[in-house]
């Protein structure tokens, strides 16, 4: 792609049927056809001759071969790098929010959100190279010195999401890269453009040497474990379902070669509302965390729990709010809920409908599900046994739960397997810290959402949610590896 600023990725879009490997598009040599499409309309995107193992191989050879030199360029060359993805971002922001809102169903609101968020760690990831640093130890062995030194880990294989593809993606491959690794990328099925094709365009743009980014395109069956147990990569980062990140640490810990792993996994993130409350504000907080993206986020709003003294108030003020919402085509400013992904999530919404009416739940507001547009559903007196507490709804479905007390709430939302994100609205906010600090999760929000991401705060979560933590300085320690150097000054004197 040319490096000409009135160039546009609108030039490169012939390109994305391809695969990105050793710095080369090149047609995939699978039999098998990835169809990309809008979800919102059905129209087909592009289709994607998908790539083999063979493939897979090769883009592996070209990332250790091309890390090796990467590794040893200076801070401000890998930074500049960095920085001129940042500038090009800027330059197509509308062409990319265009694309997250065709192929993921995004609303603008929501591509916009993650525009913002892929671009924060882009320049966060700048500023890695010169803040990533050794240390020097003492040593009780006369003579000795101990030099610690934080070395690139190699390659790294990243498996991205589609309900954040942008970002996700973004999330790894920009610190990976700053702190001089190459990566093999396998973005998800749903989103094969804004979850990697488009990046490596843009980062083909910004100046990044051939073979350090490789994005294949392949089915699960074909590729799906390889790109796991393949010997070349030192670390795997993997964001998705908690049953795929069971089987990836499985993986790559189960052949001949033992591999770091960073995972972020499902969520259950409980928003509590506390009975001194501000009412109508924890009324649009949770709107908002619950039906951004229809839901489909893993630290969305899972489970509301509500203090009892203001739970009817609650309910009613929630649900008018909730009637407001436009539902529909994603590309209208106005749209606050639109399409789910694919057929098969929106069979399995329909599913935990069905299982929470079933179960005694009380529907107080739905609509009907045209397509794959799937309105609001709000159901109340939901108890932490029915399947909308215990597991993860990923759609615009919630229950609300009645908590007698404080203590009872604080109960309830750590009743789960899982623990990502959470969020607990309060006046008091002693309470509020001393409530946060109960919960067992990797992130908690006092008045606030548990929809958050800053690029210098540690992202992850606890139990079932997770290893690892990523952003800031947290994300420093996953994407290095240490080394322990000892210099022995004088003889020693060993004792035969």
């Amino acid at each position: 792609m040319s490096t000409n600023n009135n160039s546009t990725i609108t030039n490169a879009y012939s390109d994305f049927h391809l695969q990105y490997i050793a710095g080369k598009w090149q047609a995939g040599q699978d039999d098998s056809v990835n169809t990309d499409v809008n979800p919102y309309n059905g129209d087909t995107l592009i289709e994607i001759q998908q790539a083999t193992d063979k493939q897979l191989n090769e883009a592996y050879q070209a990332a250790s071969a091309a890390q090796k030199e990467w590794a040893q360029q200076t801070p401000a060359e890998r930074a500049a790098v960095m920085y001129n993805v940042v500038n090009i971002l800027d330059e197509r922001q509308d062409e990319i929010v265009d694309w997250l809102v065709k192929e993921s169903g995004s609303t603008r609101i929501k591509a916009m959100v993650e525009f913002g968020s892929a671009r924060a760690i882009t320049l966060e990831a700048a500023t890695f190279p010169n803040r990533v640093h050794g240390e020097i130890r003492p040593s009780n062995t006369p003579g000795k010195e101990n030099f610690v030194y934080r070395e690139p880990i190699g390659v790294v294989a990243v498996i991205s999401p589609w309900n954040f593809p942008l970002h996700l993606t973004q999330r790894s491959i920009a610190p990976a890269l700053a702190l001089g690794n190459a990566v093999v990328l396998k973005p998800a099925s749903d989103t094969p453009i804004t979850g990697g094709l488009l990046l490596a365009k843009i980062f083909e743009e910004a100046g990044l040497p051939k073979g350090l980014l490789n994005v294949v395109i392949g089915a699960g069956s074909e590729i799906g474990d390889a790109i796991v147990t393949h010997d070349i990569p030192s670390l795997v980062s993997f964001t998705g379902s908690t049953s795929v990140g069971k089987r990836i640490g499985e993986l790559a810990n189960g052949g001949d070669y033992i591999k770091k792993v960073a995972l972020e996994l499902g969520g259950n993130s409980p928003f509590v509302v506390l009975r001194d409350a501000d009412i109508e504000q924890a009324v649009k907080a949770a709107a908002f965390g619950k039906f951004l993206h229809q839901g489909q986020i893993c630290i969305a709003i899972n489970r509301i729990i509500v203090e009892d003294e203001i739970y009817d108030d609650f309910v009613e003020r929630f649900v008018a709010h909730v009637k407001t919402l436009k539902v529909g085509d994603p590309s209208k400013k106005e749209t606050a809920v639109g399409p789910i992904i694919n057929t098969k999530q929106v069979e399995s919404l329909k599913e935990k409908i069905a299982k929470a009416q079933e179960e005694g739940a009380n529907m107080v507001l739905s609509g009907e599900i045209k397509g794959q547009v799937v309105p609001p559903h709000i159901f109340t007196e939901v108890t932490r046994d029915m399947d909308l507490s215990r597991n993860e709804v990923f759609g615009p479905l919630v229950g609300i739960i009645r908590a007698k007390n404080e203590d009872e709430a604080l109960s309830i939302a750590n009743d789960s397997m899982y623990g990502l994100s959470s969020a607990v609205f309060t006046a008091d906010m002693q309470k509020g810290l001393r409530f946060a600090r109960g919960i067992r999760a990797g992130m908690t929000h006092i008045n606030d959402i548990s929809v958050n991401d800053e690029s210098n705060v540690p992202f992850g979560g606890e139990k079932n949610s997770g290893i690892g933590r990523f952003n800031g300085e947290w994300v420093l320690e996953e994407f290095t590896r240490t080394h322990w150097i000892s210099m022995q000054n004088t003889p020693r004197d060993y004792p035969f």
